[in-house]
């Protein structure tokens, strides 16, 4: 279980305000404490922090509503990893810096990839994949892109966005962003090279260098008091689609020896294929109940090489088969 917490400012004030949402109805809609945000270092664990998304969510009841956040994008309503972003020279740069503060105010993580004529942003759910709320998942993608017209000033439109979710696109959202939105597996923003170098207007080495050596001590602070549990998970939704998923991969991704890992792993009550299985399970059942991919695909996502052993797994876990939990997941109320 994930013991971490992520940072809920005072940034949320303004934000609500900003976006006319009534804060105290959010928090009752999400079972959360109604003096919550008065706090100036209140924090939340990442369950709470999906009921509160939720909640805006119910309270919000519109399907713009990630255009709305976005046009309430300033440094002094969003977090620290925000204003950084802001600070850089360019789109590559700032992508580069939220990749590496994001864990400190969401349990997400960020896969930046420059290739010869694009970059693309990649969202990884940190914890175990349930459902999200689909405005987070489409304000998560749609910020990138508000980061990038602040800070160029122009309208700047990716090339591709592709979801997971496809609950929350809409003829709005894309729109905005000036792309067609597409399913598939994985939650990415894909820009134009030459665009993601273009100047950032908004560019100050002189804030930066004052502000990120408090960010690193936050994010040392983070990375101390994270459980390899979590680490562990966090590696292997990425090496999974590519068969990396062996303890020996892992344990050199993490920086340790494989005995040190196995230790560390078994110190918090598990052992290393309980978190590969519990990894593949968790993925199983998102792909399945969130997505239209095939079986094959999907199992190829996991790491199988066969589908055949995919579909043993899942009957082991779950007692039914993909089929079945597909069907029953598409009578089921997501969450909201």
């Amino acid at each position: 279980m994930d013991a971490h917490t992520y940072s809920l400012d005072t940034t949320w004030r303004v934000l609500f305000k900003d976006l006319g949402i009534d804060a105290a109805n959010v928090l009752r809609r999400a079972g959360l404490p109604d003096d919550l945000l008065q706090s100036s270092n209140a924090r939340l664990p990442v369950t709470d922090y999906y009921r509160l998304w939720g909640g805006i969510e119910a309270e919000a009841q519109d399907p713009g509503l990630p255009i709305r956040i976005c046009g309430a994008a300033r440094s002094e309503t969003f977090s620290p990893p925000f204003f950084a972003a802001l600070c850089s020279p360019n789109l590559l740069v700032a992508g580069q810096r939220i990749e590496k503060f994001k864990p400190l105010v969401a349990p997400i993580k960020l896969d930046v990839v420059e290739h010869e004529k694009t970059v693309s942003v990649e969202f990884v759910w940190l914890d175990d994949p349930v459902p999200k709320p689909a405005t987070l998942v489409m304000m998560e993608l749609m910020i990138s892109v508000a980061v990038a017209r602040i800070g160029t000033r122009e309208r700047i439109a990716p090339v591709e966005v592709m979801t997971t979710n496809p609950i929350g696109a809409n003829a709005q959202c894309e729109e905005y962003l000036g792309t067609k939105i597409t399913c598939g597996p994985t939650n990415k923003v894909t820009f134009r090279k030459e665009d993601a170098l273009k100047p950032f207007l908004t560019s100050n080495a002189g804030l930066w260098e004052a502000f990120e050596p408090g960010l690193r001590q936050r994010l040392n602070d983070l990375e101390a008091n994270t459980s390899t549990v979590c680490r562990v998970k966090a590696v292997l939704l990425e090496g999974l689609p590519s068969g990396r998923t062996s303890i020996d991969t892992v344990a050199s991704r993490l920086a340790m020896s494989k005995r040190t890992l196995q230790r560390r792993i078994e110190a918090e009550g598990f052992s290393y294929q309980d978190v590969l299985m519990q990894t593949r399970r968790s993925l199983a059942q998102h792909y399945l109940g969130n997505t239209s991919l095939p079986v094959p695909e999907i199992a190829f996502l996991l790491g199988y090489e066969e589908p055949n052993s995919f579909y043993r797994a899942f009957r082991a876990w779950t007692g039914t088969t993909p089929e079945q939990f597909t069907a029953r997941a598409a009578n089921t109320v997501r969450y909201a």
